[in-house]
């Protein structure tokens, strides 16, 4: 059994995927979601081995979901959008499979055999070289996605003081409380507008507008004191990051 996600924030086109999904004996539905935050919450908690993920849904749409949950944890993914001749364009040098409204029962059976393929095989084409390619074309995100405790809650970019690696997580640093995230220092600089944020050193990324004070250090370094005390490191190999500033 191959059990499923559908994620769509209109209950019309939820029920048509479930209408047609029950057409197949070897698909599971093990969840619905009208949202991209519980589509975030429902990949964790329920693991789903298919995903049918809208692209095109308010306060976080598809990508937003990819980004949450990282393009390599992300389940086997049929995207589902009404129309976005560029996300297509994208889908189809990327080698991922879609399904355009209003679906079509032999379209909706093609993409299952070919997400059937990617599951049984345990291969499927990586989600991250699209989800790059999307990035690089859309404005600076307007809110992150963070996890909250148990739950989750949304950050807007210009309240983060200064981000730090930890292991497999960055840690993200705002007013006074800080939320650990499942990503890389790479994929959070691609996230964030660099107008306003600079990475000084291979584990740090400030905001501007949160630094107080530079200060020479021996070996070529800056010592970059935040307005919240915090003293970080401007190494030698990023100081063109700040050299409009230096």
């Amino acid at each position: 059994m191959i059990r499923c996600l559908i994620v769509d924030d209109e209950p019309l086109a939820r029920e048509r995927l479930r209408r047609l999904a029950l057409e197949h004996p070897d698909l599971e539905i093990a969840g619905e979601c009208a949202n991209g935050l519980e589509a975030v919450a429902a990949i964790e908690t329920l693991t789903p081995d298919l995903v049918f993920l809208d692209i095109q849904m308010p306060e976080l749409d598809g990508f937003g979901v990819i980004e949450a949950v990282g393009p390599e944890r992300m389940p086997t993914t049929l995207f589902v959008t009404a129309y976005d001749q560029f996300a297509m364009k994208a889908f189809d040098v990327h080698a991922l499979d879609y399904l355009l409204k209003p679906y079509d029962p032999e379209r909706f059976a093609l993409a299952l055999e070919r997400a059937r393929t990617w599951i049984q095989g345990r291969s499927r084409p990586s989600m991250a070289p699209l989800l790059k390619e999307i990035q690089s074309s859309r404005p600076p995100r307007e809110r992150l996605l963070v996890k909250d405790g148990s739950g989750y809650a949304f950050v807007r970019p210009q309240a983060i003081q200064w981000l730090e690696a930890e292991d497999n997580y960055v840690r993200i640093h705002v007013e006074g409380t800080s939320h650990l995230v499942r990503q890389t220092m790479a994929g959070m600089v691609e996230q964030l507008n660099p107008a306003r944020f600079r990475r000084i050193h291979r584990s740090a990324i400030v905001n501007l507008d949160y630094i107080q004070h530079l200060e020479p250090s021996p070996g070529g370094d800056f010592l970059v004191t935040m307005r919240d005390g915090t003293q970080l490191t401007l190494s030698r190999t990023y100081r063109g990051q700040l050299g409009e500033w230096l």
